[in-house]
């Protein structure tokens, strides 16, 4: 299978980097902190969604603005302790492409997601972070803001994500999405393609645009 683009939106933690180790330390912290028990935490999805709407999910609205800083200050710190690392396939897939054709779209703060991707070395040309955005994933908004900031129609964009949400979103902004397979089962993720992870896959940069192939 072979899928034609002009760009490339990648969401960062599950898809280019993995912090889950980080997040399940800071969460579970910031959940006692405030008096959040596992069964009420344990019902709200945390993966691929902004930290105002996981602490909106849980906490009166007056208290909300606090807990997002505070949970934003934990992960922050956290990211130096070695919570954070690449995923397979990372840096040989985004070496490929030329820098003013992908971005990294992200349901994080831009000061969090900044951290994590300098601490293993990714620096995006073109970052789209939740403090850009309105309304985050599900929501088209975060990817179509993507496209619209590297100047390509999102009919032209590929989306590539480990979260339902994401690929949700990539699908409401009419884009083709490609699921990895890192942090939900291959029957969990509805996407045009699904592969385990980005070494399962390679760029190739053409006069067209670029040409994203399965490796076989």
């Amino acid at each position: 299978m072979k899928i034609h683009a002009q760009a490339l939106l990648f969401d960062n933690d599950g898809t280019l980097l993995s912090s889950l180790a980080s997040v399940r330390r800071c969460w579970t912290r910031w959940a006692g902190e405030y008096g959040i028990t596992a069964e009420e935490f344990g019902r709200v999805e945390l993966h691929g969604r902004p930290a105002a709407e996981i602490a909106a999910d849980l906490l009166p609205a007056h208290v909300v603005p606090e807990a997002v800083a505070r949970i934003e200050q934990l992960e922050v710190e956290d990211v130096p302790g070695g919570g954070v690392h690449l995923l397979p396939g990372t840096r040989d897939f985004l070496d490929a492409l030329p820098a003013d054709r992908w971005a990294v779209v992200t349901s994080a703060t831009r000061r969090l997601a900044e951290a994590r991707l300098d601490a293993v070395g990714i620096r995006p040309k073109t970052l789209v972070a939740a403090d850009d955005i309105t309304h985050g994933k599900p929501d088209p908004e975060p990817y179509l803001l993507g496209a619209r900031c590297l100047g390509v129609d999102p009919a032209a964009c590929v989306v590539f994500e480990d979260a339902p949400a994401g690929l949700q979103a990539g699908r409401a902004a009419g884009m083709t999405t490609v699921a990895l397979a890192t942090t939900h089962a291959p029957g969990e993720l509805d996407a045009d393609l699904v592969v385990t992870d980005l070494s399962a896959l390679t760029a190739l940069v053409t006069d067209g645009g670029i040409e994203i192939s399965v490796r076989g």
